[in-house]
């Protein structure tokens, strides 16, 4: 919780003026009550009427004061949250993007999601409270107490003794209250995280039919958000009675020992309605405390949840020694005896790799599904870093590169295509910011997507739907590779990236990268795309069983055979 307070630093003097607003607002409320007992007392009960107009006057203009200080308190105090909200927002999402893949695999996207909104907003309207009310509500309280002994010790003896109780209670019902809405919290992440998974695959869903399965488990995660948020709540709402019976059982008190005190001239009219005032006034700011601590447990929890990805520790990081200046020339790569396991498991992903690719070279990679494929291409720009090994490019241990510049130098295209929505141009332009609409274009046209968007409706301008569902599998592949190329990359990573192409198709791609004279890495399943790489890597469970080239490997390799044999049979194992 106090790694929030750091976001209020820079709005200290609008906070103090809120609050100082606020504490004259509090002592003009405090002295009404004490002048209508004067109005009561000096004015009425002697039939003056120039002491109810005096102190009558004194009064409005109290309360015309507290109506403006009121005012421009709130306006201070909103200034302070909204800004508060969007530095922490801002703050947060750049940490989120700071993450390394690791770090990523501890929040879900849901989870992250709801920390951005719901847990921000709530940390929010809690600053707002807490510059308005918070404050405010003990302060009357205790102001209340102080101002009834002034006024009658002995009956707000019976308003003081009452308090101590109920703000021990109150502490009770929010250390017991954080604890539910951290568990709501959480479950709201599980409900977020149903949506998002059915709002993503809903064409799967309706392929399948499967909406009734996806509604009854989102009405299973739903509902056990309610019997959360209900256990939460029954507690907290169980507050608000519990101090107004106490409050109340007070004021009957007060209202039974001030007629004796009447009958005995211990007391006069205005006095024990300035009693009754107060304690009126303390239930108000009793009540008000209630709800305090509903929303301040559910900011405790919130704060909390904001903390763990604030205070999360990124993994993957430049070095002292980094060097800024790194600049990739021949996109040389040699990976020197690597091992690797990802971070909080024991399953070694690759193990002892060692091979070097010369600049330009094309290397296909192939291998059965988790057998380390990808992992081996996130290591060369450090999307994760190796346990045991080096692997240089240039002939430079990349841990000693900056992170943005060595990655700027590389081209990737994930397995999951991921469009945005925008232009053709802008998703190709993501692969560099400042790109010219000629360099837009030569890119498309090595990835062979030019012809395609000249046929769309508004060619490079054509908006593209939400991950591209307006495109096909082909030309969404395509145009993912157009966003790595459009950076014109010293090493270009494509992980199983012409799946979805023809073959003629692939041929000409295939043929423009060799052309680009960068160094490639393919992953592929199709022998068709490993024919004319310059080498063939294959991998099996994390070990690296052959290399060479198509010719080398359909004599030597068993495994190279059975995955030929497997799209062409036997007698295409012959032929080869």
């Amino acid at each position: 919780m106090l790694t929030m307070f750091t976001f209020l630093k820079k709005y200290r003097f609008a906070a103090y003026v809120a609050l100082l607003l606020m504490l004259v607002e509090l002592v003009v409320e405090l002295l009404q009550p004490y002048i209508i007992s004067k109005i009561i007392d000096d004015g009425i009960d002697n039939n003056n009427l120039s002491v109810v107009l005096q102190w009558g006057g004194f009064l409005i203009g109290c309360s015309v004061i507290a109506f403006i200080v009121g005012i421009l308190s709130s306006f201070y105090a909103s200034h302070v949250s909204q800004s508060f909200g969007f530095d922490l927002r801002e703050r947060l999402y750049e940490k989120v993007q700071s993450f390394s893949f690791a770090n990523f695999n501890r929040f879900p996207e849901s989870s992250l999601i709801t920390r951005l909104t719901n847990d921000v907003s709530q940390l929010q309207n809690t600053v707002f409270m807490g510059l308005r009310i918070m404050l405010r509500a003990p302060l009357l309280v205790i102001g209340s107490i102080v101002m009834a002994f002034i006024v009658q010790p002995k009956l707000a003896i019976w308003l003081a003794a009452v308090i101590p109780f109920l703000g021990v209670f109150l502490l009770w019902v929010l250390k017991k209250g954080e604890k539910l809405f951290r568990s709501v919290q959480k479950q709201l992440d599980q409900v977020n995280s149903v949506m998002q998974q059915n709002l993503i695959g809903m064409r799967i869903v309706r392929v399948f039919v499967r909406m009734k399965h996806e509604s009854k488990r989102f009405a299973f995660s739903s509902e056990q958000l309610m019997d959360r948020t209900v256990s939460a709540l029954r507690l907290t709402e169980v507050t608000m009675p519990i101090v107004l019976l106490f409050m109340n059982a007070i004021v009957i008190a007060v209202l039974w020992f001030g007629r004796i005190e009447l009958d005995r001239n211990g007391a006069s009219v205005g006095e024990v309605v300035a009693i009754v005032n107060y304690a009126m006034r303390t239930i108000g700011a009793l009540s008000i405390m209630s709800m305090i601590v509903v929303n301040f447990s559910r900011a405790r929890a919130s704060a909390q949840r904001i903390e763990e990805v604030v205070l999360t520790d990124i993994d993957l990081t430049d070095t002292v020694d980094s060097d800024e200046a790194v600049k990739l020339r021949d996109g040389y790569v040699s990976f020197e005896n690597v091992s690797f396991e990802y971070p909080d498991s024991d399953l070694h992903v690759l193990r002892d790799i060692s091979f070097s690719v010369l600049p330009g070279e094309t290397i296909a990679i192939m291998g059965a599904t988790g057998s380390g494929k990808t992992s081996l291409i996130q290591l060369i720009p450090r999307l994760y870093d190796v346990q045991t090994g080096v692997i240089r490019v240039d002939g430079k241990d990349n841990r000693l590169m900056k992170l943005e510049q060595l990655r700027k130098q590389i081209g990737y295209v994930p397995q999951e295509i991921m469009l945005f929505t925008g232009t053709v141009a802008d998703n190709i332009r993501w692969g560099k910011e400042n790109a010219s609409i000629e360099e837009i274009i030569e890119a498309a046209k090595l990835a062979q997507i030019h012809d395609t968007i000249m046929k769309l409706p508004e060619q490079y301008d054509t908006i593209v739907g939400q991950k591209g569902v307006n495109l096909s599998g082909g030309q969404k592949q395509r145009l993912t590779i157009a966003r790595a190329l459009v950076r014109k990359p010293v090493v270009l990573l494509l992980d199983d990236s012409t799946s979805a192409l023809d073959v003629q198709t692939e041929a000409a791609l295939l043929q423009a990268l060799k052309n680009m004279s960068c160094t490639t890495f393919l992953i592929t399943q199709k022998i068709s795309s490993t024919v004319a790489a310059d080498s063939i890597l294959l991998l099996d469970e994390g070990q690296l069983l052959a290399q060479g080239k198509h010719d080398q490997l359909i004599r030597e390799s068993s495994l190279y055979q059975k995955i030929y044999e497997s799209q062409f049979g036997k007698e295409g194992v012959s032929r080869a």
